[in-house]
């Protein structure tokens, strides 16, 4: 209510304002028509500037504001690619017998540029049943457990919100650290059981591998000397390490 008061005496006193500004205009000059004609103009300009103060522009603005807070998300990724994300993709990568061809395809260099990614993109939507043949069941749920804390914290975060990709992500990441624990023993499961599983693998997988993507052409773009660290110590390539030979 106070606002709402607030906001009409500000706007009676505008009025009032630019009332004696016409006023005394009259009194110099004595010329009403000129007046009228100029105040008719700028009534007739009016629509033009609410459209482009308060569509334009204001678009402009809100973007702007998604970006950068966007940009402020991606030092969460890449706390979640360090502590989770690198060594589970070297856990699944480890675990498959197409690590070879996943390799070829993800392993990123410095001198990949927007289209490798759009390719490398395309690979990991359409490469959506990759066989985790060997994949210690075990071990996964060990690491995901430990990491539970972790990945709660963040899905609390509100501005992930406006990720959507990397929700998904946590998501998938979350449901099948659930999946793993809500079992009192992985040994001799039947095979459908490791069918629903191998899943839940596969969804946490694409989604891990999409947000690395994007992530790592983020980091190319703004920090490269992070970049440089990632091309060398990832896990889609034959022998990782962050020694410089």
């Amino acid at each position: 209510m106070q606002n709402r008061r607030g906001l009409i005496i500000i706007a009676s006193l505008l009025v009032l304002i630019s009332l004696v500004l016409y006023i005394a205009l009259f009194l110099i000059f004595n010329n009403a028509k000129d007046i009228f004609f100029y105040t008719l103009l700028d009534l007739a300009f009016l629509p033009l500037q609410v459209l482009i103060v308060g569509i334009v522009i204001e678009r402009i603005m809100v973007k702007r504001e998604i970006d950068e807070k966007i940009s402020k998300l991606n030092m969460v990724v890449g706390t979640f690619f360090s502590e989770v994300g690198h060594p589970l993709s070297a856990m699944f990568l480890n675990s498959t017998p197409d690590r070879e061809r996943i390799i070829a395809n993800l392993a990123i260099t410095p001198a990949w540029k927007t289209q490798e990614y759009v390719r490398a993109r395309k690979y990991a939507e359409k490469d959506t049943n990759v066989d985790f043949t060997d994949i210690d069941l075990d071990a996964l749920k060990s690491f995901l457990t430990a990491k539970r804390q972790f990945l709660l914290t963040l899905i609390e975060n509100p501005n992930l919100l406006e990720h959507e990709r990397f929700t998904d992500l946590l998501l998938a990441s979350f449901h099948l650290a659930e999946e793993l624990e809500s079992r009192p023993s992985l040994a001799h499961l039947p095979a459908s059981d490791i069918a629903h599983l191998k899943g839940d693998i596969n969804r946490a997988y694409r989604y891990l591998v999409i947000e690395w993507l994007d992530y790592m052409q983020h980091v190319q773009s703004n920090y490269p000397f992070l970049y440089s660290h990632y091309v060398r110590t990832h896990p889609f390539q034959a022998h990782p390490s962050a020694v410089i030979e």
